[in-house]
């Protein structure tokens, strides 16, 4: 197969074109439309999306929303600085975390914030900065963390982030992620109306996003690598319009790789689409054979990212690198707050 290695993904992308802050109105940012089968792309805008689905679609959108998971404090002991983001809640307030800072933080040693109003306990050291941390606290633990913690936003921003509602969906509703499902970043309430209208059904699952989604590739050869787990649930009420779309020859739309992983997890899990919950390390990469999908809305992605190895199986390698250096040359806007791109299969 080719395509194996990580540096297969990488692209040139001048820094200025990495968007630090959202558009004002979300739905006019700018939409490279990818037809698959013909092998070309169109300009266009968001706003335009409705003119691509047609009645009977059925568009699958990702209802996570982010938590404030990034939380600053300090070692009881020295007073060394601690940065955690939480990342999967487990039994017993036990939180899986990605500590910065990690090497000061041992079994059993206690992190404070904001004065001792919340305490973390050190309960596992894992690799690559990851450890297992008990929260100590009184009170209701979503209200703290919403006073205390700070919106997670990626590395490559710097802008400070006026309004944090900017960096959730329209449609967030099931607390639990430690970053935001970008290509829903787009929709407005009156874009799914419009959609509605034409017959088009939306359908939501969760995924809540964590390390699977946004960690960067730590190997060449793209087989070495493994996904962080990240938790995902289908309802029966989902299931049911997806299984009746695929039975009767509709089409499943998804936003966003969240959307995607959940489907293709699902789909290999069932061989059908079922109300279930579970924790999915779903890679895909070239060579993956694809179940559930014949279209897809996405942000443009970092280079040499699992999610831009998504992009290239369900596009083609060298049609999503050529789309991908057109958006370079017209200037797109990239990343969490930037552009969006539609492939589909017309």
């Amino acid at each position: 197969m080719k395509y194996t290695k990580t540096s297969d993904f990488d692209y040139e992308l001048p820094k200025e074109l990495i968007a630090q802050t959202p558009l004002k109105d979300r739905t006019a940012s700018r939409m490279l439309v990818l037809h698959r089968n013909t092998k070309t792309y169109e300009d266009r805008h968001f706003y335009d999306i409705v003119s691509y689905l047609r009645e009977g679609d059925v568009l699958v959108r990702n209802n996570t929303r982010v938590i404030p998971a990034r939380l600053f404090g300090t070692k009881e002991e020295t007073g060394a600085h601690v940065e955690l983001l939480l990342l999967r809640q487990e039994e017993n307030d036990i939180w899986e975390c990605l500590a910065g800072n990690a090497k000061v933080i041992k079994p059993g040693t206690v992190v404070s914030f904001h004065d001792g109003r919340l305490l973390a306990r050190c309960t596992e050291v894992g690799e690559k900065g990851l450890r297992k941390m008990q929260m100590l606290y009184d009170g209701i633990f979503n209200e703290i963390l919403d006073e205390l913690g700070n919106v997670p936003l990626p590395p490559y921003i710097r802008e400070k982030l006026d309004d944090p509602e900017r960096y959730q969906t329209v449609y967030a509703k099931v607390r639990g992620s430690a970053a935001a499902p970008t290509a829903g970043l787009h929709f407005t309430p009156e874009t799914f109306a419009a959609l509605k209208e034409k017959g088009v059904i939306i359908a939501d699952v969760t995924l809540h996003v964590g390390l699977g989604t946004f960690r960067p590739m730590d190997t060449e050869n793209i087989a070495e690598h493994e996904m962080h787990a990240e938790v995902y649930e289908m309802s029966q009420e989902t299931a049911d319009i997806l299984n009746q779309a695929k039975a009767e020859g509709r089409r499943i739309f998804a936003v966003g790789t969240t959307s995607v992983r959940t489907l293709e997890s699902v789909w290999n899990r069932f061989g059908e689409f079922r109300a279930c919950s579970g924790e999915t390390r779903l890679f895909i990469y070239p060579g993956y054979e694809w179940h559930t999908i014949d279209g897809m809305l996405t942000n443009f992605h970092l280079p040499k990212s699992t999610l831009i190895m998504m992009i290239a199986s369900f596009a083609g390698y060298d049609f999503t690198f050529e789309a991908y250096r057109h958006a370079v040359e017209e200037k797109y806007r990239f990343f969490s707050f930037g552009d969006c791109m539609l492939i589909t299969d017309e």
